[in-house]
């Protein structure tokens, strides 16, 4: 019986690098009017959530810093969200491709979602269509 060959004791195995961590992408997001805000919003997400349109393709879970921009109103709010909906190319009912992305639980997350539950006000119970629902 033959024994096994092994590497002397002086081999070490090379060491894995562990492979970079992809940064996530920077989006802008300019709503401009109420209507497009109500379009974007998604209620769904308890801890709030805008439908960001993009031809880029992403998968669920994808990292995205998102600086979103409300109607009139002059500041940015910077959000690092995940992707957590996905509109496809050629998606059904002429929906517009993009993304749906969900705000952390975070304080300033909490915040933005209600400053834009505030400005969409009544319209939240609309049965009107979405990008998303």
């Amino acid at each position: 019986m033959k024994k096994p060959i092994s590497a002397p004791s002086s081999v070490q195995p090379a060491p894995v690098a562990n492979p970079p961590v992809p940064r996530p992408s920077v989006i802008q997001l300019a709503i401009k009017e109420k209507t497009a805000l109500y379009s974007a919003y998604i209620p769904l997400f308890t801890s709030g959530g805008l439908f960001v349109p993009t031809p880029r393709d992403y998968r669920l879970g994808d990292a995205v810093y998102v600086l979103v921009s409300l109607p009139d109103d002059p500041q940015r709010y910077p959000v690092a969200a995940r992707v957590a909906w996905i509109t496809p190319a050629n998606a059904a009912a002429n929906r517009t491709q993009g993304v749906g992305i969900l705000f952390p639980n975070d304080e300033k997350s909490r915040a933005l979602k209600l400053k834009i539950e505030d400005i969409l006000g009544s319209h939240l119970v609309s049965e009107r269509s979405t990008q998303t629902i």
